[in-house]
C-alpha cells in the first residue's frame, strides 16, 4: 500500500500548510481517469495519513476532520477508507506494541460518524468490532456467519432436481430439441431458457449440463449451440466442470468415451469457450503414465529384436509364446482408453491444428501419431492443407485427382496456395505425422510429387531474391523426406510403387544430399520410434533366412524375396548382404544376380551402403601380416565392379569418394577403381599375359577386345558409357589420373610408414596398373574434343601438376594421336590428292604441326646438358609413339579371324539353335570379322606412313656432341628404363623401337653398346622393381634377347641386319659412318662371343641376387629368369649353375617363404624342361663344330673365356681365312689363334681417343707378324721334329718364351685390379717357371719333366678346384663389390677420352684375376686336350717307323681298335661323372672363368703343360678311357698322315700367334 508517501514538512506544519497539501493532493487522485489506478492511489493516501496517527505523528481529531471532508470528493470513499481500515486491522493485531493498537482503535471509534457500520461489520475482524463495540460477542457472530455460509451455499433446494421439478426441465428439453431448420435462433432459444428457469426456480448449472447433453446428441448443429452457450454461459470455469465431470464418468475401467463428447469438448475449445489447460487436467491418462507406457513399448520393441537375433532353444521359445497370449489376454480384457488421443482425434477432425499441436508437444514423439485413427486424421488435414498447390504443381497430365470437401470451419488452416505457403502449417504437420505417413499411400505419393515441382522451380529460378527463399524451401523438403517418406516408406509393406515415386524426387537431388539421407535412415531412424526398431529386427531374420538358401540354382526365386524385402528397408537388408559378402566372397556372383528385381532407389541405397562399408573405419585394410590387403576389401571389389555394371547405378559417389582416400593420401581404395574399370569397360590389367594376347594388344580396338583379354567380357559400350559420363559430368577423369600419378611416388615415400616392403610394392603395383587401365579407358572412351579439353600440355603436367614423366606422356600420348589424325583428315580434304606418296607427306606435315610445340615443352622437362646428345625431337618420339604404330600384328589378326570362321562353322553345324539365333550369331561373327580385316588395312596403312616419317627424322635424333657412352646412358636412364617397366606393351614397344633405331641406320646410335649396357648391369634394375614391374623388365629383357638370339643364330641373318649397319660400328669417326670399310665392323663370330659374354652377365647377377637371401632380390630375379626362359639360358653350363642355385632357394624356402618357394619350384621346374634346347658352349659361339670333338663337355669353355665384346676389329683378311681353315682342324688347333686375334684386336681399340691412330698401327704389326711367323714356319720346318723327345723339347722352348709374357700382363694390371695375395701367387709362378727353365738348360731328359709337370699339374687342379667353389658359390657379394669398383674405374677413365668408344663399357665386367681364370679353364679343358694329344704322338711315332715291318703297323692297329673298344666300354661312366662335375664344381668355374677379362697366353700354356702330361702318361701305359670325339672309330694310315699334316700346320701357326701376342704386349 505504501506507494505514495507523505512529505514529513506536512506532517510538522499540518495546520499551516500540510493539511491544505494533503486535501488538494486527495482531489488530484480523484479526477484521475485511469481504470483502477485512482483507487489504488486515494487507498495509498488514505492509509498514509491513518498510519500517522497509529505512529502517533498527527492528533486524532486533526486526522479525523481531514478523514470526514475526504468523504465528500467520491461516493464510494467509505468503502475505500473500510478497505484501509481492515489492513490497518491486521498489521495493528499484529504488533506487540499495544499504544499503537489503542491509537488505531480510537481512529476508527472516531470515524463511525462517516463510516458505517455495515460495511465495517463485513471488513474488520470480529474481535476489532468487538472492541469498537459494534458487535456484543465475536464467537456469537463468527458461527452466525458458518450458519448463512451453509445456507447460501451448501444448502439445495429440492425443486431444482429433475425428478422434483419435471415439468421445467421436461419444457426445457422440448426447446432444445426443436427443429432448427427454421428462424429459430439461439437468441430465441435463450429467452426461452431464462423464462423457464425464472417460472419453475431451475439451477441455471443444472440446465447447462442439459444444453450440453442435447448438443452432444444433435452434434451436427454446432453453430447454433455454440452461440447459445456462449450467450448464455457466465464463466468459463463452470463450462470446464461440467464437462470435466462427464469426461470422469467415463474413466471407468471398462467405459468408453463417447465421440460425440470429444466433438463437442474440441467445438468448445475451437471457439475459446474453455481453456485447455482447464479442460486438460480432467482428462485421463495422465502424462507420466503416457512416458512411461511409450518407454515399455520401446523396450519391448528391442527385446523382440533381441530375440530375433539371439539363438533361442525350442522349450525357450514356447515359454515366450506363452508369456506372449497372457500378456495379449490381458490387453484384450482392459483396453486402454486414453481422452487425451480422443480429444485429440476430434480436434484434428474439425480442423483446430493449433489446439491439437499443444496436445501432441506434452505427449513423446510420434506417440499421438502412432494411433493409427489420430494419424489418418492428420493426413486428412494434410490433404485439405496441401490440395490446391497439388492439383496446380504436383498432378500428374492427364490425371483427374480425387475431389477433397474442405471443412466448414473458418478457423481451420487455410489452404496453400504456393510452396511458400507450405511452410505456414503444412510442414509442421507432416514432421508430427513422422513415420505414420505410411497409412495414407495417397498422401505420401501427393507430398512426392509436391517435391518434385518444387525441384523443378528450384532448377529453373536464377533471381537473387528468390534464391533464398527456394534454398530454404529445399531445407524443409530434405527434412521431410529425412523424417517423414523415409521412415513411412521403411513401414510400407513392399510397395514397390511409392519406393520409385521417391526416387522420382531423389534423383533430382544431388547424390551429396541423397547419401546424407540414407547415411540417417540407415543409422538413425530405426531408433526413433518402437515399430522401427521391429521392422528392423524383422528385416535382418528375413534377409538372413534368404541368404542362407542363396544359391546359383535358386537366384530367381531368392532374388524375388529379395526385391520385396528391399522395397521398404533397402539399408538394413543391403547392410547384412554386404555384411555376408565380405565374409564369404563366394556370395558375389548369385547375389548380383539376385539384384534385378531392386528399384532405382534401392540401387542407389546400394551404392551407399556399399561406399559406407568401405569406408568403415573400424575394419582394418590390411591383413594381420601387414603384407597384403584385406579379404573384405578385395570382395567388396569385386563386387563393386560386377554390380555396377550391370545395373545402372550412378557412380559419382564412388569415384568421388576413390578420390578423396587418394587426396588423403591412401591407396588402398584403388582396388575398387581398378575393378569397376575393368568390369564396366572391359579394360584388363595383368602382366601375366601370354605373348599371343600382348601380340593382340598392339592392334586396334576391336582386336584387343576380341585377343588381348583373358576374359571375353562383352557388352561393355553401355557400361563403359555411363562410367564415361560420370567421370566428365563430376570432371574427376584427369583429378583421378593425377591423384594416381602423384600417389604412386606417395605410396613409398608419404604412406608407407611401418607398412611391410611387399605390401608397399603390392600398393604401388596396384596404384600403378589402375592409372595404366585408367589411362587406356580415356584414350579409347574419350573423344578427341573431350580428351584435348582436359588433359593439359606436357610442361604443364610434369611442371605444375608433378607428374611423372612417364605417367605424363602416357596420359598425353592418346591426344597426340587424336591430334596427328585430326589434322592429317583436316590436309586430305583441303588437297584431294590420292596417291600414296602425297598422303605421306601430309602426314609427316601433320606430325610436325602437332609435334613442334611438343619438342619446344619437352626442353624445359630436364636440364639443357641433357640436349647436347638427346634432341628433344627424338624425345618426343620415343615417348608419344607406340607398338601400334611401329608394327602390324598380322599374325593376332588371322588367329582371330580364324576363330571367328570357326565359330561360324561351329553354328551353323549345331542343330540345336533355332534358325532366327543362327542367323544372328553368323551376322554377329561376320560382322566382326569384317571390322577386324578393316582395321588391320587401316593400320598398315598407319604403320607405313610412320615408318616413312621416322626415316625422314632419324638423321636429326641424335647429335655427337658427347662420347657415345653418354648418349646411350641418357637413352637409357631418360626413354628405355622408365618406359620398359611402364606396362607390357610398354616393353615390348622399347625392345622393338631400339631394333627400329637400329634398323633405320641411325647416325651415332651404337646398337652394340646399347645391348651391351642392357644385358651388363641388371642386378641393382632388377634389385629396385615392384612385382609387376618384375614381370615387365623380364619381358623387355625377353624381347631384347629374342633379338639378340635371331642375329645370333645364323650369319646370314646377321650380315643382312647388322653388317653394314652403325649400330655395329666398332670405331666411331667424326666423319660419319663409312659402310664398305669392313675392320670397323663386329664380325659374325665376335658378334657370338659378345652374346656370350651376355649370358654370362646375366647368370653372374642371377647367381648374386638368389644367394643375397634378399625377398625382393630372388622373387624379382626369379620373375625375370621365368619371363625370359624361352631365350636364356641358352648354354648348357650357365643352365645347370642357375638349376644349383635355384634348387639350393627351394630347399632353404620350402618353410620359411612359401611364396618364394613356389616360384623357385615353377621355375625349376620349367628349366628343366627347356634344358633339352641347351647347348654346349662350343656351340653358342663358334663358327663351325670341329669334326673330331662334336660335344665334349670339357671344351666348353674354349672361346668363351677370352671373347671381349670388341675383338676382331685390327684382324686382316689374311687372319680371318686363316682362322676360318684351321676352324676345321682339332679342338686344341682352333682355340689358340681365335683367342690371340682377339686378345690382340680388344687390345688395338681398347683407347678411346686413339682409335683411328691405333687402327693404322695395327696394319704395320700384321705385317710384320706375317713375316716372322713365315720365318719360325722355315725353322721349323728345317729342324727334325718327329720324335717325342725334340717335341717335348720344342714344347719347352716355347714355354720359355711364352711365360715372361704370360706372366708380365699380370704383373702390369694386378697393380690396380688384384690384391697383395694374389700378386704373390703371379710371384711364385713366375719362380717355379725359372726353375723349369733351369731344369731344361741343364740338358735333363724329357720324360722326368713331363711327370714333374703331370704332378705339379695335378695339385694345380685340385687347388683350382677348392678355389673355383670358394670364389663363385661361397662369396658372390666381394666380386660384385670388386666388379662395381673396377667399373667406376673404368667408366671415369672412359670419360675423359674426346671420341666416342664402346670398347671399355664393353670391358666394364672384365675384373676377375687372370692366373685364377685360367687355372680353372686349363683345369676344364686338360682331360680333352691329353686325350688329343694322345693321339697325335701316336700318329707321329707311326710316321717316324715307316721302315718297320708290316706286322708291327698291324700290331698296333689291333691295339688302337681294343683301345677304342675300351674306350666305348667306359664312356657311360665317365659321362656320368662329367656330369657330376659340371653340376658341381665345373658349373662354378665355367661362371668364373668366363670373364671378359681372360687372356688367351695363360690358357694356352696351360694347354701345353697339360699336354706334356699325356703324353708322358702315355708313354708309361697308364693312360685312364679318354672320351674322343670320333668314338670308337678305327683310323687308317691316310688319316694319320693327314693329322700329321695339320700337325705341322697348327705348330707353325702357335709361333705366328706366339709373336704376335708378344708384339701386342711391347706394344
Amino acid at each position: 500500500m505504501a506507494t505514495l508517501i507523505l512529505p514529513g514538512e506536512w506532517i510538522k506544519n499540518w495546520e499551516k500548510s500540510g493539511k491544505h497539501e494533503f486535501v488538494q493532493l486527495c482531489k488530484g487522485l480523484t479526477e484521475k481517469t485511469d481504470h483502477g489506478s485512482e483507487v489504488r492511489d486515494i487507498q495509498a493516501a488514505l492509509y498514509e495519513l491513518c498510519w500517522q496517527v497509529v505512529q502517533g505523528n498527527l492528533k486524532l481529531d486533526l486526522a479525523t476532520s481531514v478523514l470526514g471532508e475526504m468523504m465528500e470528493l467520491r461516493d464510494d470513499m467509505p468503502s475505500i477508507l473500510a478497505d484501509v481500515f481492515s489492513i490497518l486491522d491486521l498489521e495493528t493485531s499484529a504488533l506487540e506494541e499495544k499504544i499503537k493498537r489503542e491509537h488505531y482503535t480510537s481512529l476508527v471509534g472516531a470515524c463511525l460518524f462517516f463510516v458505517p457500520e455495515v460495511i465495517l461489520k463485513e471488513r474488520l475482524d470480529p474481535e476489532t468490532l468487538e472492541s469498537l463495540g459494534l458487535i456484543k460477542q465475536a464467537h456469537q457472530f463468527n458461527q452466525k456467519i458458518v450458519k448463512i455460509k451453509t445456507k447460501l451455499f451448501y444448502k439445495q433446494q429440492k425443486f431444482n432436481l429433475l425428478r422434483e421439478e419435471n415439468e421445467g426441465y421436461a419444457k426445457l428439453i422440448t426447446e432444445l430439441g426443436q427443429d432448427l431448420s427454421g428462424s429459430i435462433t439461439s437468441h430465441l432459444v435463450l429467452e426461452s431458457i431464462k423464462s423457464l428457469i425464472g417460472c419453475f426456480n431451475l439451477d441455471p448449472n443444472r440446465v447447462l449440463d442439459i444444453i450440453l447433453e442435447v448438443y452432444e446428441s444433435r452434434s451436427d448443429q454446432d453453430e447454433f449451440f455454440l452461440s447459445l452457450i456462449k450467450s448464455y454461459m457466465c464463466e468459463p470455469l463452470t463450462l470446464c466442470h461440467i464437462l470435466g465431470f462427464k469426461f470422469k464418468f467415463y474413466q471407468e475401467p471398462n467405459e468408453e468415451t463417447p465421440k460425440s463428447l470429444y466433438h463437442i469438448a474440441a467445438a468448445l475449445l475451437h471457439h475459446n469457450l474453455i481453456e485447455l489447460e482447464d479442460l486438460y487436467v480432467h482428462l485421463m491418462p495422465v502424462d507420466a503414465t503416457i512416458v512411461e507406457e511409450h518407454k515399455r513399448d520401446i523396450t519391448e520393441a528391442k527385446q523382440i529384436a533381441r530375440k530375433l537375433v539371439m539363438v533361442v532353444l525350442p522349450s525357450e521359445k514356447s515359454e515366450d509364446k506363452d508369456k506372449e497370449k497372457e500378456k495379449e489376454e490381458e490387453k484384450n480384457d482392459k483396453p486402454p482408453d486414453n481422452q487425451k488421443l480422443g480429444l485429440l482425434e476430434a480436434l484434428l477432425r474439425i480442423g483446430d491444428w493449433h489446439h491439437a499441436q499443444s496436445i501432441m508437444d506434452q505427449m513423446p514423439s510420434f506417440y499421438a501419431t502412432s494411433h493409427k485413427a489420430i494419424a489418418l486424421a492428420l493426413c486428412q488435414l494434410v490433404h485439405l492443407t496441401v490440395d490446391p498447390l497439388y492439383r496446380r504443381s504436383g498432378l500428374p497430365k492427364g490425371a483427374k485427382g480425387r475431389v477433397i470437401h474442405p471443412l466448414r470451419n473458418k478457423r481451420a488452416p487455410r489452404p496453400a496456395e504456393n510452396f511458400e505457403d507450405l511452410r505456414r502449417d503444412t510442414f509442421s504437420m507432416m514432421c508430427y505425422l513422422g513415420p505414420h505417413l505410411s497409412h495414407d499411400a495417397i498422401l505420401f505419393a501427393k507430398i512426392v510429387r509436391l517435391g518434385k515441382g518444387f525441384m523443378k522451380e528450384y532448377q529453373i529460378e536464377n533471381r537473387p531474391d528468390a534464391r533464398e527463399k527456394m534454398e530454404t524451401l529445399l531445407s524443409c523438403f530434405l527434412c521431410i523426406a529425412d523424417q517423414v517418406l523415409l521412415p513411412s516408406l521403411s513401414l510400407m509393406e513392399c510397395n514397390a510403387c511409392m519406393s520409385e515415386e521417391v526416387w522420382g524426387l531423389f534423383k533430382l537431388f544431388p547424390y551429396q544430399h541423397r547419401y546424407r539421407l540414407y547415411g540417417q535412415w540407415k543409422n538413425e531412424t530405426y531408433t526413433s520410434h518402437p515399430l522401427l526398431v521391429k521392422v528392423k529386427a524383422t528385416t535382418v531374420e528375413r534377409a538372413k533366412y534368404i541368404m542362407k538358401r542363396l544359391t546359383k540354382e535358386n537366384v530367381k526365386q531368392s532374388g524375388r524375396q529379395i526385391g520385396k524385402l528391399s522395397h521398404s528397408n533397402p539399408t538394413i537388408l543391403f547392410d547384412y548382404m554386404l555384411s555376408q559378402i565380405q565374409w564369404y566372397d563366394n556370395l558375389i556372383v548369385p547375389v548380383v544376380d539376385s539384384l534385378k528385381y531392386l528399384t532405382s532407389l534401392n540401387y542407389d541405397v546400394l551404392a551407399y551402403c556399399i561406399i559406407e562399408a568401405l569406408a568403415n573405419p573400424e575394419k582394418e585394410k590390411m591383413k594381420h601380416d601387414d603384407t597384403t590387403i584385406s579379404s573384405w576389401l578385395q570382395s567388396l571389389a569385386s563386387l563393386c565392379g560386377a554390380v555396377f555394371r550391370k545395373y545402372p547405378i550412378e557412380l559419382a559417389g564412388l569415384l568421388q569418394y576413390v578420390t578423396n582416400q587418394l587426396k588423403a593420401g591412401k591407396s588402398f581404395d584403388l582396388l575398387i577403381l581398378k575393378e569397376v574399370v575393368q568390369k564396366m569397360a572391359g579394360i584388363e590389367i595383368t602382366d601375366e599375359m601370354t605373348s599371343e594376347q600382348l601380340e593382340a594388344m598392339t592392334g586396334g580396338e576391336q582386336l584387343k577386345a576380341e585377343g588381348g583379354y583373358f576374359g571375353q567380357i562383352r557388352n561393355t559400350k553401355k557400361s563403359s558409357q555411363r562410367l564415361k559420363d560420370a567421370l566428365l559430368d563430376h570432371e574427376l577423369a584427369l583429378p583421378l589420373c593425377l591423384l594416381m600419378a602423384q600417389q604412386r611416388n606417395g605410396v613409398v615415400f608419404l604412406e608407407s610408414g611401418e607398412k611391410h616392403l611387399k605390401l608397399v610394392g603390392h600398393l604401388y603395383d596396384q596404384c600403378h596398373d589402375t592409372l595404366v587401365q585408367f589411362g587406356g579407358f580415356l584414350a579409347s572412351n574419350l573423344s578427341t574434343e573431350d580428351y584435348i579439353k582436359r588433359v593439359p600440355s606436357i610442361d604443364i603436367l610434369c611442371n605444375k601438376f608433378h607428374t611423372p614423366h612417364d605417367a605424363a606422356f602416357f596420359l598425353s600420348r592418346p591426344m597426340y594421336a587424336h591430334q596427328i589424325l585430326s589434322k592429317y583428315d583436316e590436309l586430305k580434304k583441303a588437297e584431294k590428292g590420292n596417291r600414296q606418296q602425297q598422303k605421306v607427306h601430309k602426314y609427316v606435315a601433320a606430325c610436325e604441326t602437332v609435334m613442334t610445340p611438343v619438342h619446344e615443352a619437352v626442353m624445359s622437362l630436364h636440364p639443357a646438358r641433357v640436349w647436347d646428345d638427346i634432341r628433344p625431337q627424338f624425345y618426343a618420339t620415343f615417348w608419344s609413339l607406340t607398338m601400334y604404330d611401329l608394327a602390324v600384328p598380322h599374325s593376332a589378326y588371322d588367329r582371330e579371324v580364324n576363330k571367328l570362321k570357326v565359330q561360324i562353322k561351329a553354328i551353323e553345324d549345331n542343330s540345336e539353335i533355332p534358325m532366327n539365333k543362327k542367323k544372328k550369331e553368323k551376322e554377329r561373327c561376320t560382322a566382326l570379322q569384317e571390322k577386324l580385316q578393316e582395321e588391320e588395312k587401316k593400320q598398315l596403312e598407319h604403320v607405313q606412313r610412320v615408318l616413312h616419317r621416322l626415316k625422314l627424322e632419324k638423321d636429326n635424333w641424335l647429335l655427337a656432341k658427347s662420347t657415345k657412352n653418354e648418349t646411350i646412358t641418357k637413352f637409357l636412364q631418360l626413354c628405355l628404363f622408365p618406359r620398359c617397366i611402364f606396362s607390357s606393351i610398354d616393353a615390348v614397344y622399347c625392345a622393338r623401337f631400339v631394333e627400329l633405331v637400329h634398323q633405320q641406320k641411325t647416325p651415332n646410335f651404337c646398337t652394340l653398346l646399347c645391348y651391351d649396357r642392357v644385358f651388363s648391369a641388371i642386378i641393382y634394375t632388377v634389385a629396385s622393381c615392384t612385382e609387376n614391374e618384375s614381370h615387365r623388365y623380364g619381358r623387355f629383357l625377353c624381347c631384347m634377347l629374342e633379338t639378340v638370339t635371331r642375329w645370333h643364330s645364323d650369319r646370314a641373318i646377321y650380315e643382312k641386319e647388322c653388317v653394314n649397319y652403325p649400330g655395329f660400328l666398332t670405331i666411331f669417326r667424326a666423319t660419319g659412318f663409312d659402310g664398305g670399310n669392313k675392320a670397323d665392323q663386329l664380325d659374325y663370330e665376335n658378334f657370338r662371343h659378345v652374346v656370350h659374354k651376355w649370358h654370362y652377365m646375366l647368370t653372374k647377377a642371377s647367381v648374386h641376387c638368389l644367394e643375397t637371401g634378399d625377398y625382393t632380390h630372388i622373387r624379382n630375379i626369379l620373375i625375370v629368369l621365368t619371363k625370359i626362359l624361352p631365350c636364356y639360358p641358352k648354354v648348357l653350363n650357365l643352365g645347370q649353375a642357375l638349376e644349383c642355385r635355384v634348387h639350393k632357394i627351394c630347399l632353404e624356402e620350402k618353410d620359411k617363404r612359401p611364396d618364394l618357394y613356389a616360384l623357385a619350384m615353377g621355375y625349376s621346374g620349367r628349366l628343366k624342361s627347356h634344358k633339352a634346347h641347351m647347348v654346349p658352349e662350343n656351340e653358342f659361339h663358334h663358327k663351325e663344330q670341329p669334326a673330331r670333338s662334336a660335344t665334349p663337355a670339357s671344351l666348353q669353355n674354349g672361346p668363351g673365356s677370352t671373347g671381349k665384346p670388341v675383338s676382331g676389329t685390327s684382324k686382316t683378311d689374311e687372319g680371318t681365312s686363316e682362322e676360318g681353315d684351321r676352324g676345321k682342324d682339332k679342338a686344341q688347333g682352333t682355340t689358340k689363334p681365335v683367342n690371340k686375334a682377339n686378345s690382340a684386336a680388344a687390345k688395338v681399340t681398347t683407347s678411346n681417343g686413339n682409335g683411328a691412330l691405333n687402327s693404322t698401327k695395327a696394319v704395320k704389326e700384321r705385317d710384320d707378324k706375317e713375316k716372322s711367323g713365315k720365318e719360325k714356319k722355315e725353322k721349323k720346318e728345317k729342324t727334325a721334329g718327329s720324335t717325342p723327345e725334340t717335341k717335348a723339347e720344342s714344347r719347352r722352348e716355347k714355354l720359355r718364351d711364352e711365360r715372361p709374357g704370360k706372366e708380365e700382363r699380370p704383373a702390369r694390371e694386378g697393380k690396380e685390379k688384384t690384391p697383395k695375395a694374389d700378386r704373390e701367387k703371379v710371384k711364385a709362378e713366375e719362380k717355379s717357371s725359372k726353375d723349369d727353365k733351369a731344369k731344361a738348360g741343364n740338358g735333363e731328359p724329357a720324360e722326368p719333366s713331363r711327370e714333374r709337370d703331370a704332378t705339379k699339374e695335378s695339385k694345380s687342379k685340385e687347388k683350382g678346384e677348392r678355389s673355383a667353389v670358394t670364389a663363385t658359390i661361397k662369396s658372390p657379394i666381394p666380386r660384385s663389390e670388386s666388379a662395381e669398383s673396377e667399373r667406376d674405374h673404368k667408366r671415369r677413365k672412359l670419360d675423359s677420352h674426346s671420341s666416342p668408344s664402346h670398347s671399355s663399357s664393353v670391358k666394364d665386367n672384365s675384373n676377375e684375376p687372370k692366373d685364377s681364370t685360367s687355372k680353372h679353364h686349363a683345369n676344364y679343358n686338360s682331360v680333352s686336350r691329353s686325350k688329343s694329344r694322345e693321339r697325335e704322338t701316336e700318329k707321329k711315332e707311326s710316321d717316324g717307323t715307316q721302315g718297320r715291318s708290316k706286322e708291327k703297323k698291324e700290331e698296333k692297329e689291333r691295339k688302337e681298335r681294343k683301345r677304342d673298344h675300351l674306350i666305348n666300354e667306359r664312356e657311360p661312366s665317365l659321362e656320368s661323372k662329367r656330369r657330376k662335375d659340371e653340376n658341381g664344381t665345373n658349373s662354378s668355374k665355367n661362371s668364373k672363368s668366363e670373364s671378359p677379362s681372360c687372356d688367351s697366353p695363360l690358357s694356352t700354356e696351360k694347354e701345353k703343360t697339360k699336354r706334356s702330361k699325356s703324353s708322358s702318361k702315355e708313354k708309361t701305359d697308364s693312360v685312364k678311357p679318354e672320351r674322343t670325339s670320333s668314338g670308337g672309330k678305327k683310323e687308317s694310315r691316310h688319316d694319320k698322315e693327314k693329322s700329321e699334316k695339320k700337325e705341322k700346320r697348327d705348330s707353325s701357326g702357335k709361333e705366328e700367334k706366339k709373336h704376335h701376342k708378344s708384339s701386342d704386349k711391347h706394344r
